[in-house]
């Protein structure tokens, strides 16, 4: 018997080894191995099994590692997938596909001392006595806790179990990431007609029924996938609940995925409310341990609803019944680094190989998957109404061009909605202000010489941050102490441009002085459990204000919140992308969303310089088909996604002419190929972008160039790419970088 290992390098390969005599029967795909491999000992999963011989000699495996597979065949499968699909070396995406805290050699189960009672003795102190009945009264616990509770110590109670009177034995402890959270239970709430009949579509989708589509890989049928289209505020989790519920009573399980964090603590306490220890929680702020245990939980079957961010449609939920994507438009599903897998489209992959129903969740869909949608390849469910009846809120626009006129200057609040706090703050009721810019000034400039504080590892200008006093790199991280003066020309004056949440937050306290605000961007959430602090102290009331970035756009449910404001509606608008107005339209319809969630009704006030702007006058409206009808037919017109695949290249050099000319290489021979294919097509769905210095023109050290193709399929690009790289490899000193279905231009 021989085994195919991809071995923990980044080779690109498969490795034979034959299974030696005393593992036959033992080794299977899916297993972790422990191998020789050029002189030394490494690990690698075995992935398929023949008993016909190579033709080459071959060394035998050493060692199964771990006897439980780390992969069922669905997942192996769905691992072959993306490999090919983002043209990845199959070995990143194993790695991927698991955590590195479970996969490292001294992992293991946290264990304690438990203390259990089992008989008694006749020759006690009272004391002794004393300690004994306690224990049994409680039935034993874990040593630490009981030295602690009893105020007595270790060596009293193995007094006890040399006594007869004690057992001491070690125990795994679960390493809990809810520990000390407040998780309080919920049953089902009553469906409106809507939700019902959303309820009813998802269960419509049975394999081998009116919803089932056929598999290309093995022919099998497999639910069709459901776009739930529900307004903010409409129950759509609820409704996720209910889904969950049902398959469960089946024994099947569920993977629930969120795009951000932030998110993630609020989500877990809903679905632990109502599923209790059989939900897990997968993310990257859990410590090793508490990864690790949550991951065994899964995989042994303990957990069976998972929710977490990208990287939990990995988990190895056996039996998956559901997948559900929340806030399936949103770009964190999008991996940056290798492989650059997008987990909606895993999530829908693997539902597929698993035969399972797969949910696509959004008030503002991603126009791929509304497109979908209207082509009938995903069925669409919709809940155009709030809970309860409850009204979306009013919108209000405010020319930010008149305050300018106005006033002499650009304010960062508008009278308009700084007289919106106020009536709240004199209501008590709460505000949520919105904010996609950290920091407390964008950029550090002389307006003597114009000499700007520049990053020197990046092509991006400095951003003061106010808390410490220093100028930060929002690219690679850098940073530098703030100077005294230009160290141009001297001069004493530096002036702070644009506004970033430090600022806006001080500015705020300034009009409101006795407003308590909380501000929530990645500097203020550096801390684990940083997230659910600040949103559960906005929830109890201990704020008026909630200040924050992205993270607060979405997904989050505060009954007392009825005011929303936009600080700058613009800064998503103006960025070089194909996506930005989709992008636009999509934060503003979420964090306006945030507004009169509960009884009292809530308002919006949006502060653009561009009110009439597409995207800016739809998510006023609130029209989202009107939008995407619109948008759909630019893209259609223009060639973009979804009527093409967009893959980018990305040369990077420390050297940055290398950069240039490599990427002016591919971009040349790219352009044969695409004529080529284009001429067996018939048609010009093949485009190559002549080679260009990227938006982002240098990071961290690297200067960076990118060319840019719009093909029929990703297939198409992925061949493209693969044949050049062979014919021509790049050298060491430059990196490139392939993107299928790129979200980011930068």
């Amino acid at each position: 018997m021989y085994v195919s290992v991809a071995i923990d390098l980044a080779l690109d390969r498969l490795f034979t080894y034959e299974v030696p005599v005393e593992l036959l029967g033992r080794v299977c795909v899916g297993q972790l191995l422990r191998v020789p491999f050029h002189g030394r000992i490494t690990r690698g999963f075995a992935l398929a099994l023949t008993e016909t011989p190579p033709a080459f000699a071959t060394k035998p495996v050493m060692a199964i590692e771990d006897e439980s597979p780390f992969f069922s065949p669905a997942l192996l499968k769905l691992v072959k997938w993306i490999a090919s699909y983002t043209a990845s070396p199959i070995e990143v995406v194993l790695k991927t596909a698991v955590p590195a805290s479970v996969l490292k050699p001294s992992a293991r189960p946290k264990e304690l001392l438990f203390v259990e009672p089992t008989g008694s003795a006749a020759e006690l102190t009272k004391h002794q006595a004393e300690l004994l009945a306690d224990i049994v009264r409680v039935g034993g616990g874990w040593m630490q806790q009981l030295v602690k509770e009893f105020k007595t110590s270790p060596s009293t109670l193995r007094t006890l179990a040399q006594k007869g009177c004690l057992s001491i034995v070690p125990r795994q402890s679960r390493r809990d990431p809810l520990a000390g959270r407040s998780v309080v239970p919920t049953h089902p709430l009553q469906l409106n007609d809507m939700q019902a009949r959303a309820l009813d579509t998802i269960f419509a989708q049975d394999v081998g029924g009116r919803g089932a589509t056929a598999l290309p890989s093995d022919g099998c049928g497999a639910p069709r996938p459901v776009l739930l289209h529900g307004v903010t505020g409409s129950g759509k989790t609820e409704i996720y609940l209910q889904v969950i519920a049902r398959l469960l009573e089946q024994g099947k399980g569920a993977i629930v995925l969120v795009p951000e964090i932030a998110l993630t603590p609020q989500t877990v306490r809903r679905f632990a409310g109502r599923f209790g220890n059989r939900v897990a929680v997968l993310h990257s702020a859990l410590s090793d341990g508490e990864r690790y245990d949550e991951w065994h939980r899964i995989r042994t079957g303990e957990a069976r609803v998972v929710v977490g961010p990208r990287s939990a449609i990995f988990a190895p939920v056996a039996n998956l019944g559901l997948i559900v994507v929340d806030e399936e438009h949103d770009p964190s599903y999008k991996q940056d680094e290798t492989p650059r897998y997008h987990a909606r489209d895993v999530a829908v992959m693997r539902a597929r190989f698993e035969g399972a129903r797969i949910v696509l969740g959004s008030a503002t869909p991603s126009l791929e998957s509304w497109l979908n949608a209207q082509q009938k390849k995903y069925e669409l469910a919709s809940v155009p109404v709030r809970v309860a009846g409850r009204s979306l809120p009013t919108v209000h626009l405010v020319n930010m061009q008149q305050e300018l006129e106005r006033m002499g200057h650009v304010p960062i609040y508008s009278s308009l909605l700084l007289e919106a706090v106020r009536s709240r703050l004199d209501r008590g009721e709460q505000t949520i202000l919105f904010l996609n810019r950290r920091g407390y000034a964008r950029v550090l400039d002389c307006p003597d010489c114009g000499w700007v504080a520049e990053c020197p590892e990046c092509a991006v200008p400095y951003t003061y941050h106010r808390a410490d006093q220093c100028l930060r790199c929002h690219v690679c991280g850098g940073w530098a102490r703030l100077p005294a003066d230009c160290p141009v020309c001297h001069a004493k004056e530096l002036s702070y441009g644009g506004v970033g949440t430090q600022r806006a937050e001080a500015a705020l306290q300034a009009c409101f002085p006795r407003a308590k605000i909380l501000r929530m961007d990645a500097d203020s959430t550096s801390r684990k459990y940083s997230h659910d602090d600040i949103l559960s102290a906005f929830r109890a009331g201990k704020a008026d204000v909630l200040l924050g970035t992205q993270m607060i756009a979405k997904g989050l449910d505060f009954p007392n919140v009825t005011l929303v404001g936009v600080l700058n509606a613009d800064t998503s608008l103006n960025r070089p992308d194909p996506r930005a107005s989709e992008r636009t339209y999509q934060l503003l319809a979420q964090v306006s969303g945030r507004a009169g969630r509960a009884e009292k009704p809530g308002e919006v006030y949006i502060q653009t310089f561009q009110p009439d702007a597409a995207a800016i006058a739809a998510a006023a409206k609130g029209d989202y088909a009107a939008f995407a009808a619109g948008e759909l037919e630019d893209r259609r017109t223009a060639y973009f996604p979804p009527y093409c695949r967009l893959s980018t290249l990305v040369f990077r050099s420390k050297v940055e002419t290398l950069a240039r000319d490599w990427a002016d290489l591919y971009a040349r021979s790219l352009e044969g190929w695409a004529k080529k294919a284009n001429a067996k097509s018939g048609n010009e769905g093949f485009r190559v972008s002549e080679a260009a210095e990227a938006p982002l023109s240098k990071a961290d050290g690297w200067f960076r160039y990118h060319v840019v193709l719009r093909t029929p399929t990703a297939k198409a690009a992925v061949d493209a790419v693969k044949w050049l790289k062979s014919v021509r490899p790049p050298p060491d000193a430059l990196r490139i970088a392939f993107d299928v279905d790129a979200l980011n231009l930068m």
